[in-house]
């Protein structure tokens, strides 16, 4: 049995692994989907005050109130910030890392740091009527499920600490059919360093609904054995 923690991305919720936590489970593992300050199932908790510290704060302690000991780790998309956070708090007890088509920072980079000027310039523009809390991107407004995200968590930058080093097993999950993609960058990056495992998936950015058979493939590889 292997414990998996999963992370989801900016303005939506933990619904979103759904069907990935249901298969995760009927296959033995336990199953963590994080709830974070403000967003999915704790919306009424939105507030402009909430940062990238608060979010990795809820994550590691669903990791301690669930009893995980060591784990498996994924982020969707902007989760890729939150995963990388938790890993400099926990490495040590994480058997695998997987970024999921997600951001992937270095030491001291937030992300807006590793996003262009026209996602700068909408999050500033999403955010003017409420302001700190950033309108979801047009594709999702309005979808059930979607809301406002924390301006102050897509600013804040992850530090690393020498955690996150003693993860053993990195793996990224590539959407080969999410054009234009800001994520080409880390597929070559993780390419260039050598140490990663790399997945090319069909579909687009929702990777869990569009090849969620295919995720479900990569993920469960990533179990261990009983020890």
């Amino acid at each position: 049995m292997t414990d998996y923690v999963l992370v989801h991305g900016a303005w939506g919720g933990g619904w979103a692994y759904d069907r990935l936590a249901r298969e995760l489970t009927t296959h033995g593992h336990r199953v963590l989907v994080a709830q974070l300050t403000g967003l999915g199932t704790r919306a009424a908790e939105l507030n402009p005050a909430i940062t990238l510290t608060t979010h990795i704060d809820d994550v590691t302690a669903q990791i301690a109130d669930a009893g995980f000991d060591r784990f498996v780790l994924c982020g969707h998309s902007w989760g890729g910030m939150v995963i990388t956070g938790v890993a400099t708090r926990l490495g040590g007890r994480i058997d695998a890392i997987c970024y999921i088509d997600a951001f992937l920072p270095a030491d001291g980079q937030s992300l807006w740091d590793i996003t262009g000027q026209w996602e700068h310039d909408y999050y500033i523009e999403a955010q003017k009527d409420a302001p700190g809390l950033v309108l979801p991107f047009p594709p999702s407004r309005g979808k059930p499920g979607y809301g406002r995200h924390p301006l102050l968590t897509l600013t804040e930058p992850v530090h690393f600490t020498g955690e996150e080093a003693k993860i053993p097993r990195h793996v990224y999950v590539y959407a080969t059919g999410y054009n234009p993609t800001p994520f080409t960058r880390f597929r070559n990056q993780v390419i260039a360093q050598g140490n990663w495992e790399l997945h090319e998936v069909g579909g687009g950015h929702d990777v869990m609904a569009d090849e969620p058979e295919r995720l479900q493939q990569i993920v469960l590889g990533l179990s261990t054995p009983a020890r």
